[in-house]
């Protein structure tokens, strides 16, 4: 029970972090021009709900409710991924700048995909 609560502590502050940084992102670097507002607006809705849902996760008053949520957060996890992705392939945005928060999703994604592979599998 130990190990679960460490997971959830250590990944409600680490998805409130990545959270935080989308914020920032979004606001220093969509808002310039059409295109990036769009798909910036996308990218904080996605990347802010990550953090909302694993906290639901967390809070889940059964078993099956919290491994719903855990559904939700991944895929929430790969929309990010996605949209940061075409920002990238667009050159709408500076690679090095979408470097940091794609690193972040795609390890967010790992992570996430195989605890819920391993919870199903319980």
């Amino acid at each position: 029970m130990e190990e679960i609560t460490s997971f959830n502590e250590v990944f409600r502050q680490r998805t409130k972090k990545f959270a935080v940084a989308i914020v920032l992102f979004y606001s220093k670097r969509c808002k310039q021009e059409e295109g990036t507002r769009i798909i910036g607006r996308q990218l904080f809705r996605s990347g802010t709900s990550v953090a909302a849902n694993f906290r639901a996760v967390t809070r889940g008053r059964s078993n099956a409710e919290s491994y719903a949520k855990l559904c939700i957060v991944v895929e929430e996890i790969d929309e990010t991924l996605f949209w940061l992705e075409l920002l990238e392939e667009t050159n709408l945005i500076n690679i090095q700048e979408l470097n940091a928060l794609k690193k972040e999703s795609e390890e967010l994604l790992k992570i996430f995909s195989v605890t819920r592979k391993k919870w199903k599998q319980q």
